[in-house]
């Protein structure tokens, strides 16, 4: 059974991650305070020191929230029966749609690289997406949907490509045309990695 304290304790910690995700999203980084996230979760400033070392930590937090929601949505985009290739371009999609959520625009392609450093901040993107795009591609290769590539090499450059893409619909002011694009612009190259015919 777990005890009272556990459970305050942790529903403390996610009501300081949410009200920092909120107000990263709305307000930015820079000019957000601390007072204003425990004011918006409703604890004491003590409270937030308890579980974070300040608001670098706290924003790192909201960013791996993010990011694991996002991966998660991918996950279930990318479960079922269909071919590897329908899993993929599933995924493609699923991962479009994520750029154009606020928090993760704002968070993890404009906020983060400043916040945390590009090398932390790559660092990171690789540990959350880079195993699913290399999943992706071997399982394309084994399939015989793809032609035989190298998979490291073919997994490092769509994954560059699919940053690029991220990065471009953040910073685009028409943010549902750009992921349109981007979307038919990934599918294409996939496609031309793709074998004319299927393996008997």
């Amino acid at each position: 059974m777990r005890s009272r304290r556990v459970d305050y304790t942790e529903s403390t910690r996610q009501a300081l991650v949410d009200s920092a995700l909120d107000l990263f999203t709305k307000r930015g980084y820079a000019a957000t305070s601390l007072d204003a996230i425990v004011k918006r979760a409703r604890v004491t400033k003590g409270a937030l020191y308890h579980h974070f070392s300040g608001k670098q930590a706290l924003f790192e937090a909201a960013f791996d929230a993010i990011e694991t929601a996002a991966i998660a949505r991918l996950a279930v985009a990318m479960e079922g029966d269909g071919s590897a290739w329908d899993r993929a371009m599933a995924g493609i999609n699923a991962y479009v749609s994520v750029c154009l959520d606020p928090s993760y625009q704002r968070i993890v392609i404009h906020e983060a690289p400043v916040v945390m450093g590009w090398e932390r901040w790559r660092e990171a993107e690789e540990h959350f997406s880079y195993g699913l795009v290399r999943g992706t591609v071997e399982s394309l290769v084994e399939a015989g949907e793809i032609e035989p590539l190298p998979v490291e090499v073919t997994a490092r450059i769509l994954f560059g490509a699919l940053s690029a893409g991220a990065e471009t619909i953040a910073s685009s002011a028409e943010p549902k045309k750009t992921a349109a694009d981007v979307t038919k612009t990934i599918t294409t190259v996939m496609t031309g990695m793709r074998r004319s015919t299927m393996p008997a």
